[in-house]
């Protein structure tokens, strides 16, 4: 039986009917919807909008319903047009016209809105609590290398040595940027929408603070088309959730990279890698490369929820439908997605005699050669210009620029001494660098106490009611 099926006559073409029902997957909602109902029913038992028997028997009732799906005892029929059509048929065959009291003063309306709204608070909490693990795996792990010494690189070309710990700790700000944009989208989403009715609220005396207070939100939306018709907190979301499968991407990028023989810088743990069919000798970083992979379905998620949205009038539409499908792969992905890296990083074997050694190729000390002219009164221009030459030179002489003579540094320029070469090995380059934020030990020590304190201070939020 259809719940708004009184208007029509003609039965719904079958083609159509499995259209438009969307309970294959907004069934994952009943939790959101039942204890939203619940909330719903209390509200008119206080309000005298229903008697406090009705409202007792109904709240009792969705109890009895909602713990019945979970145990097994009840199956949701996908015959159902939706999971809100589901529980309340459900609960009108237990309960006869008393159900059938659930729904006065609401609308599917803010009633979809209201569980989308629980949903993608549930799901922040819960991608919050994963990116705090992957935060403490960072940082465990920079904290074991500070002194590990590496290339750092501009243009995948290297550039100046920096530490494994210096680098690792720039995917921490990376993480822990989404971590509080996830926590900005939890402050917007926390608001209830039910009371708002299909459009234009309700002539029916309904308290909208208790709604709120009983489920757990901060504040009421405060505009009744508005509220039923907007979906930014989705979109806002998934925006977040593409921008932490951005930073999953790049790490895993960086990954792959040092993983090959070319680089050698990681070993990928075998339970974290697959090999070929045919090349025996085959270790493939093939989950790095799903993540990396995956990345673009989660972009896929945010387009189409964007173009969905971008064409429709007030208020509540049909096409909005779309949105669940969207937030729930975006969000399964991303959980799959923080999961699986946080395992695999945790099980990373860093080779630092390999990334020693790439330090001191690539002449990654020539900036620091510049600024030693600099100190001696060179101005910069000029000191580039010098340590230039001095680079084509070593490379021709094929040496690094810390082991030529000093008859050849003043082949280049008079103004060089011996006081250069300890000035530029690869270990004084990256101590001399301890602006806050740099790669010298202090500065870096540093951050790692500023990383500890965010994380003593910040965690998931609790789980909405």
């Amino acid at each position: 039986m259809k719940l708004w099926g009184g208007r029509f006559t003609d039965r719904t073409d079958s083609q159509a009917e499995s259209f438009n029902s969307s309970i294959t997957f907004d069934r994952r909602l009943y939790r959101q919807d039942i204890t939203g109902s619940i909330a719903h029913a209390k509200m008119l038992g206080r309000q005298d909008i229903i008697s406090d028997s009705d409202a007792e028997a109904i709240v009792n009732t969705l109890m009895e319903i909602l713990s019945d799906i979970e145990s097994g005892a009840l199956a949701i029929d996908t015959a159902a047009e939706d999971i809100h059509s589901f529980v309340e048929t459900e609960l009108i065959s237990r309960l006869g016209e008393t159900g059938g009291r659930l729904h006065t003063g609401r609308s599917r309306n803010d009633q979809v809105a209201l569980d989308m709204r629980m949903y993608v608070i549930d799901e922040i909490d819960g991608i919050g609590a994963l990116i705090i693990n992957l935060l403490e795996a960072l940082l465990t792990t920079a904290e074991k290398h500070t002194e590990t010494i590496m290339p750092g690189f501009t243009h995948m070309q290297k550039a100046q040595p920096v530490t494994l710990g210096h680098h690792l700790l720039a995917y921490f700000q990376m993480f822990m940027r989404d971590y509080k944009r996830l926590e900005g989208c939890r402050v917007r989403t926390d608001e209830t929408p039910l009371g708002s009715g299909a459009l234009a609220a309700t002539t029916y005396p309904l308290d909208r603070d208790f709604i709120k207070e009983e489920l757990g939100f901060s504040a009421i939306t405060q505009n009744s088309l508005d509220a039923v018709s907007d979906r930014d907190f989705c979109i806002e979301f998934v925006s977040c959730l593409s921008i932490v499968m951005m930073h999953l991407s790049r790490f895993c990028e960086e990954l792959i990279i040092w993983s090959t023989d070319s680089f050698g810088f990681v070993e990928i743990s075998d339970s974290y890698a697959t090999g070929s069919s045919i090349m025996p000798q085959k270790k493939n970083p093939d989950m790095a490369e799903l993540i990396r992979g995956k990345t673009g379905r989660v972009y896929g998620s945010l387009m189409g929820l964007l173009t969905m949205m971008k064409g429709l009038p007030l208020a509540y539409n049909k096409d909005m439908q779309e949105d669940k499908e969207a937030v729930f792969d975006a969000s399964d992905t991303v959980k799959a997605c923080l999961n699986v890296f946080t395992g695999m990083f945790a099980e990373l074997k860093f080779k630092e005699d390999s990334m020693y050694g790439s330090a001191l190729g690539g002449y990654t000390n020539a900036t620091d050669a510049a600024d030693w002219l600099v100190k001696k009164g060179v101005p910069f221009r000029q000191a580039h210009e010098i340590t230039g030459k001095l680079v084509l030179y070593a490379i021709g002489a094929k040496k690094p620029l810390d082991k030529l003579t000093i008859s050849e540094l003043k082949a280049v320029s008079d103004i060089f001494d011996e006081t250069l070469i300890e000035a530029i090995s690869v270990k004084a380059c990256i101590e001399a660098r301890n602006l806050p934020g740099g790669p010298g030990k202090t500065a870096l020590l540093a951050a790692i106490d500023n990383a500890r304190r965010f994380l003593v201070t910040n965690g998931p939020k609790k789980k909405i009611k």
